[in-house]
């Protein structure tokens, strides 16, 4: 890894509205993150919305959440609310679908 990238190292909490469950979205937020190298976990939330962790380089995560915002092809993103949080000091590089919650 570039020393440059690893120093950049950031995690955001994120948060998209509309119609995002039902329509394949926690699959497209794990390829999202695993082609980028990212680490974190996507989940349902029992109020439609979908709510995603992911940690790497700023430049990736920001390419990640750009990619949120479209969705895949049935979804319908509204918003997408980005909160950033410090990185996990584990440095765990698995990314996870967190089961249940689904409406």
């Amino acid at each position: 890894m570039d020393p440059e990238v690893g120093e950049n190292r950031v995690r955001a909490h994120v948060v998209a509205r509309g119609r995002v469950q039902g329509v394949g979205f926690r699959a497209f937020v794990q390829s999202q993150a695993t082609e980028r190298g990212l680490s974190g976990w996507v989940r349902n939330v029992p109020d439609g919305r979908i709510e995603t962790e992911v940690e790497g380089a700023r430049v990736f995560v920001d390419e990640f959440i750009q990619a949120l915002k479209r969705g895949p092809s049935l979804a319908h993103v509204q918003e997408v609310q980005v909160e950033w949080i410090n990185p996990n000091a584990q440095g765990s590089s698995d990314f996870i679908i967190i089961p249940g919650n689904n409406r």
